[in-house]
């Protein structure tokens, strides 16, 4: 079984990391249970969620995907084997204001504490960003949580590069753990814009890849398949991608990567789904992709993947990891 040591951490997780986005909404309870069964025994112990999942859907109750992970915690009697990582501070929904206060930071941590049934978090990613807070603010609040032993490690989601250098900065001339993660959205597809037109939204860029191999700090990237993309494209079933998600890649680009993706799976034996995870996780720093599934059929395609690693002239044949916009 893959299992990686996030740096700077005493957490050791699994190659790959759950992703919980439609549980307890479009996933209903009993499904997602299963689901993440079969990830707990296919060698999985790493669940990413955030106490806004499913909030923008009428009529759910706030922070169902995190309570139905604590209710699966609680009954399968597990939660020692699991690595629990979930994102506050998101900003309103409605009224897109910053949620980066001390109050409301401590006010998302409890109800996640709660939802999730447990008295600590393993990795606390803060989901957004506010520039106009002072990072020292932002990590003195952290530093706090962490001493009080609500959570044990805190991380960085769709944070720019420079204000997580400033942050760690900080931290470090403090005495303070810092960020010890970053979230953002990567994926071996060439982007060609911003994604979904939101600035709150970030991605992998040549000034945070170097980043990352400067400092070794991890990536766990989100829509790490490209909401299945390349894997469409091999199917002959890319009609059925939204056009909304089709648009954001580069479709001359994405062909030439798919046809160099081909010529990896036909040297080495491996799938589709292999190699655009094993590009991900052949980077040279620590990446840990998140993977969203909304069947079994689909979580085994994925976990298949959980042992692949690419080799860096294999990744240099499919092309550059970060991506750049015209």
């Amino acid at each position: 079984m893959s299992l990686v040591q996030l740096p700077g951490t005493d957490l050791v997780v699994s190659g790959l990391c759950l992703g919980t986005v439609s549980y307890g909404t479009a996933i209903p309870r009993a499904d997602a249970f299963q689901l993440m069964d079969r990830f707990h025994e296919l060698g999985g112990n790493f669940v990413d969620t955030a106490n806004i999942y499913g909030n923008w859907v009428k009529d759910v109750e706030p922070g169902i995907s995190e309570k139905t992970i604590g209710a699966w915690i609680t009954e399968r009697g597990n939660r020692s084997q699991i690595v629990v990582g979930t994102k506050g501070a998101h900003h309103d929904l409605q009224a897109k204001i910053p949620r980066l206060a001390r109050e409301e930071i401590n006010f998302d941590l409890e109800a996640s504490l709660v939802n999730l049934q447990t008295d600590t978090i393993d990795l606390y990613w803060l989901h957004r960003d506010d520039p106009t807070r002072p990072v020292e603010d932002i990590i003195d609040t952290l530093d706090q949580l962490e001493k009080a032993g609500k959570i044990r490690y805190y991380g960085a989601s769709n944070w720019s590069t420079a204000r997580i250098a400033a942050a760690n900065s900080y931290a470090a001339a403090t005495g303070k753990s810092g960020f010890k993660a970053d979230q953002v959205l990567w994926n071996v597809g060439p982007l060609v814009h911003q994604p979904y037109g939101d600035p709150t939204v970030d991605f992998m860029s040549d000034e945070r890849f170097e980043a990352h191999l400067k400092t070794g700090m991890a990536e766990i990237p989100y829509q790490s398949q490209a909401n299945g993309l390349f894997q469409r494209v091999h199917s002959g079933a890319l009609g059925q991608l939204s056009q909304s998600v089709r648009s954001m890649y580069r479709a001359d680009e994405t062909q030439q990567r798919y046809l160099s993706m081909v010529e990896i799976m036909q040297e080495t034996g491996l799938s589709i789904t292999q190699v655009v995870l094993g590009y991900l996780r052949g980077q040279p720093f620590t990446t840990v992709p998140i993977i969203g599934s909304r069947n079994l059929e689909q979580l085994d395609d994925s976990m298949s993947g959980i042992e692949s690693v690419l080799t860096a002239e294999q990744i240099a044949t499919i092309g550059p990891a970060p991506h750049h916009f015209d």
